[in-house]
């Protein structure tokens, strides 16, 4: 890692977490924490040039077979790859696999940039994730010894109390809000030897008192109507939220995107 780098490019692979759902625009599109990165990390090198590959849904057998290789040809100085937690979310996922899709990825990846970056991603609290939690962390130890063997930097979103939070997450229950997208960026620029804008990324919101048992239930039962029964068909019927979408932004070209939001919660 370097102190007061002079990166001139950056690459992001992954699924939805990269995409930037849900940290929707007003025109309807996503932005995220690696928009809100490029556009930091712009504003400190001219010509900073940024494509985004990732696709919400998906596994990481399609990041790897999709995004690896065309994001090695772009040889930029960072790429970031975030991916496989959609396959510890799967009712049947075989995990000696998908830590061989990652070991592939990596390899690849890590000798063509200048800094690869993984992370350990974030994971809401509640009785949901609990189930499927022994299988994220067999993925955040396959990503610490591939940081570890491949020089990589790995950037630990798990282990920050603020990014637990459900106040951080939409409705979904799935992806972050944006001022989660906005605590990533901050942590991944500060990873990569930034100088801090916001020195209490980590710190939780402040309390507030819990909603009451009839806005819960109110709340539970959107989330099932909305996005939990959609989600339960396209599990069944093998589709993905990304099926036929194409990245947002396929080409290593200069970014000249959204103005980063200043430093400090917004939400």
């Amino acid at each position: 890692m370097q102190t007061n780098p002079t990166y001139t490019s950056l690459v992001a692979v992954g699924d939805s977490f990269t995409e930037g759902m849900s940290d929707l625009l007003p025109d309807g599109t996503y932005r995220g924490w690696a928009d809100l990165l490029a556009g930091r990390m712009a504003a400190h090198s001219p010509g900073f040039r940024y494509a985004n590959l990732a696709v919400r849904g998906k596994l990481i057998g399609q990041i790897v077979a999709e995004q690896v290789e065309v994001a090695a040809a772009m040889r930029p100085d960072v790429i970031t790859l975030v991916g496989g937690l959609n396959d510890t979310l799967r009712p049947k996922c075989d995990m000696g696999r998908v830590r061989a899709l990652l070991t592939e990825a990596v390899e690849r990846l890590a000798p063509s940039c200048e800094q690869l970056v993984l992370m350990r991603s974030p994971g809401r609290q509640g009785p949901v994730l609990e189930r499927f939690r022994p299988r994220m962390e067999e993925l955040f130890v396959c990503v610490e010894e591939l940081a570890e063997k491949h020089g990589a930097l790995v950037v630990d979103l798990y282990g920050a109390p603020s990014l637990g939070d459900p106040r951080l997450w939409d409705v979904d229950r799935l992806h972050l809000s944006a001022e989660g997208h906005r605590r990533v960026a901050e942590a991944v620029w500060q990873g990569l030897g930034y100088e801090p804008e916001d020195t209490e990324w980590r710190t939780p919101l402040p309390l507030t008192p819990p909603p009451g048992w009839t806005a819960r239930r109110i709340a539970d039962a959107r989330f099932a109507r909305q996005h939990l029964v959609p989600w339960i068909a396209r599990r069944l019927t093998g589709r993905s939220s990304g099926d036929g979408l194409p990245p947002k932004r396929p080409e290593l070209l200069p970014y000249e995107g959204p103005t980063p939001p200043s430093a400090g919660p917004s939400a």
